[in-house]
Formats: structure tokens, sequence, C-alpha cells
């Protein structure tokens, strides 16, 4: 599975001179599509690109972990300066500990401690994490995200969500021709501000990639599916 996961992440990504980056969007529905984001943050580090990794949903620990048995040094990569790793659980603790609020003011989340703030402060983040690509041994950037829908869940609006990626995906995808990966969760079809946001997603990426249960209920041979869309192209499935 993981050899075809490779072939289709290669034809959905990456950029050549003539061409603009690409919004990669994962998502899961009742199951647990992390393994995409693991698998994209390897692939991305072992194509020799610059990363910057939004962390939201896991520790560095866990992300290293998991990357050292698909044989890759999250810790190197970052001392190389290849991986700018932003840890959202850790950044977010000590962000509302914190009692200077100049330093909040200036803090990538800042948006945390106000809530009607934008984005903006996580965005400059991004982008001069990014920009020191340019003219430098790695190849084009990659923003991943893992992920959105915890974002919703820290009380951020879906609008300011859709501008954050509105303008990453202006200044990455078109200025850097580089990539952008973002996982959202789609199990609850209640919650209208989470649909809203993977709808809009759905019209602005490039390829989609949805992993899901089996809508027959556990088998131990296979654990769900994964439905791959190319935009204007056809669906693939991978089992």
């Amino acid at each position: 599975m993981f050899v075809e996961l490779s072939n289709i992440l290669s034809r959905g990504t990456g950029a050549t001179e003539q061409q603009q980056g690409k919004l990669v969007l994962l998502i899961d529905s009742n199951t647990d599509g992390s393994f995409l984001v693991h698998h994209h943050l390897s692939a991305s580090l072992k194509a020799n690109r610059k990363v910057c990794f939004l962390g939201f949903a896991q520790s560095f620990s866990h992300y290293s972990s998991v990357a050292q048995k698909m044989g890759v040094s999250l810790a190197a990569a970052k001392e190389q300066g290849q991986l700018v790793f932003l840890e959202g659980l850790k950044s977010s603790l000590e962000l509302l500990s914190a009692e200077d609020t100049a330093a909040e003011k200036s803090h990538p989340l800042q948006f945390l401690s106000f809530p009607s703030a934008d984005m903006k402060s996580l965005y400059d983040y991004v982008q001069s994490s990014l920009l020191q690509v340019v003219g430098s041994e790695w190849k084009e950037p990659v923003l991943i995200i893992d992920d959105l829908s915890i974002l919703l869940s820290l009380g951020l609006s879906t609008g300011h969500i859709l501008d954050f990626i509105h303008y990453c995906r202006a200044s990455i995808c078109l200025r850097l021709k580089g990539d952008m990966v973002a996982l959202v969760h789609s199990d609850d079809q209640q919650d209208e501000e989470n649909e809203l946001l993977v709808k809009w997603l759905h019209h602005q990426s490039s390829l989609i990639i949805q992993a899901e249960g089996l809508s027959t209920g556990y088998c131990k041979d296979i654990h769900g599916q994964e439905n791959c869309k190319f935009y204007e192209e056809q669906t693939r499935n991978i089992r």
C-alpha cells in the first residue's frame, strides 16, 4: 500500500519550473488518518525538501518515534535546518502560562490568548521558516499541518482558518512553488463549522486522500480504504 501511496503523492506533489505547487488535503472519517501525515513528513524529508510542520495533534517525541521507524531522524533534520517544527501542544501550554504580555503578542500562537485575533502571527512564522529555502541546499518547501480540526476546537473561527490557508497557499504554492499538506477530520457531519471547512478545502485542493473505515465494520485483514482524487481526474482506491 505504501508503495502505491508514494506513487500517488509524487504524482500529486512536486512542483517544476512550469507549474505551481499543490494543496493536498488528507481527510479521515471513522478511522485514524495520522499515518498519512507521518508518511508525507518522512517522504518530504527523504526527498531533501524544506519542511515546516505544525503539529497540534501530538508531541514532537511522538512524531520523532514514528519517523524513526520509517528511517528518518527528525532531530537530525531540525539540527540541519531542514525541518522547522512547531510543537503546538507544548507551545500553547507555554503561552497560556506566560506572564509577559509582549511575549504573548509575538508568539506564533498568540491568537489563543486573544480570541479576537487572526492567525497572522502563525502565517508570519510559516513565512519566515520557509523563505529560508531560497538559495539554500533544500528543494521546494512543504507545509504540513496536523491537524486543522484541532484549531476549530481551540476556538478559532472557520473564517480565520480559511484566511490562513488562503494566504499560505498563495505564498507557498504560487510564489515558492512548494506544497501544502493538511489533515482534517470528517466524522461528525453535525459539526457545521468543521463541515464548512472540509467543503471549502475540497474546492481548493489539487489532491484529496480520504481514509475511512469499512462500512461493513471491522475486518482482520483490511482495516479501511483510501480514496484518492485528483483535480479533474478519476478517483483511485487503495486497500
